[in-house]
């Protein structure tokens, strides 16, 4: 987000942290009685391992498994009995090319999220053999500086939408291509899930790929329902001036804001590919262990997931509408 525009989450952090230091200081009677037994509190990692291969998600308790299982809403069928193939799958990655008439089908962009393109293979295997150094990921960016024009009329609101008011591209425009797929798909198949989402600068426009602390694996943590329409009663936070104009209704489809792509995950130690990749919607919802566990206190209101609780942060991947009568969606870096 914008330099000059308030984050959702530091909105609601000023909003909330006051109650939460009062709460913090609450008097606890003296009690003789044992505590009951609990299930583990999940982890950020717990999540992963779940999305991954056997060796991985089976180190997991079963109870907090189970739990987060169920608040998994793959907008892609899971598959990991597909490791079976993994070693010659990979070879040369699914291509983005579709039919003469411009259309894919649905098993074809399974095929493109479990198996995608060479190049989104190569920077997943990069991210592992370079012991999960970001900058391995920075060297494969074109270093062509792309300024970030007026999007959706945001700098008349004096709003900042990026981390910099300029990006870059990957050198492979195949690569590029993909993420901009990413977002398309999510849009066309979030409604599946009860995500309903638009391509716009107050909703869904943006990403934070990450490499995985634990394990190397490359992904990206997509943030919907951004800039949510001031309300009195529903959403009574100001966000700044990138909110200004917003019609995003804050309902129960916040829920469903935090979005996770894997790339499938490369073996540290041998050429095979011991996972596929993942599309998922991570179900927030109050009660929830994700809610409970994984999402700070401070915003729960607003259900966001940290994308820096997944791993190293790389870059920020923005998918903006800068045309002016006629839609034009470019990719932009930063």
């Amino acid at each position: 987000m914008g330099n000059r525009s308030l984050s959702l989450k530091f909105t609601i952090f000023l909003s909330l942290s006051f109650s939460l230091s009062a709460s913090s200081c609450s008097f606890k009677p003296f009690s003789l009685s044992s505590p009951a037994p609990t299930t583990p509190k999940a982890t950020p990692s717990d999540l992963l391992s779940l999305l991954g291969p056997k060796s991985l998600s089976s180190t997991v308790n079963p109870l907090v498994a189970r739990e987060l299982n169920s608040c998994f809403k793959f907008l892609v069928p899971f598959s990991p009995s597909l490791t079976k193939s993994v070693p010659q799958r990979p070879s040369n990655g699914r291509s983005l090319r579709s039919d003469r008439n411009g259309c894919r089908s649905w098993r074809e962009e399974d095929e493109l999220i479990w198996w995608p393109p060479l190049p989104v293979l190569e920077l997943a295997r990069l991210a592992v053999d370079s012991g999960g150094d970001p900058a391995a990921i920075h060297r494969a960016l074109d270093p062509t500086i792309i300024p970030v024009p007026d999007v959706e009329g945001s700098k008349e609101n004096r709003c900042e939408l990026t981390r910099t008011p300029y990006g870059w591209r990957f050198i492979s425009e195949e690569l590029n291509s993909y993420l901009q797929f990413l977002f398309e798909l999510i849009a066309s198949r979030g409604p599946s899930v009860g995500l309903n989402v638009s391509l716009n600068r107050y909703d869904f426009f943006h990403g934070h790929l990450f490499i995985a602390r634990d394990t190397g694996r490359l992904g990206i943590l997509f943030h919907a329902k951004e800039y949510p329409a001031f309300d009195k009663e529903a959403f009574p936070y100001n966000m700044g001036y990138c909110q200004k104009g917003s019609n995003v209704k804050y309902d129960d489809s916040m829920n469903f804001r935090n979005i996770l792509w894997l790339a499938p995950l490369p073996s540290n130690s041998t050429k095979v590919w011991e996972a596929p990749g993942v599309l998922v919607v991570l179900d927030a919802h109050p009660g929830g262990i994700i809610y409970k566990d994984i999402i700070p206190d401070y915003v729960d209101f607003a259900r966001t997931i940290y994308e820096d609780d997944f791993g190293d942060v790389v870059v920020d991947v923005n998918y903006l509408n800068v045309g002016d009568l006629v839609p034009n969606f470019q990719l932009f870096i930063c």
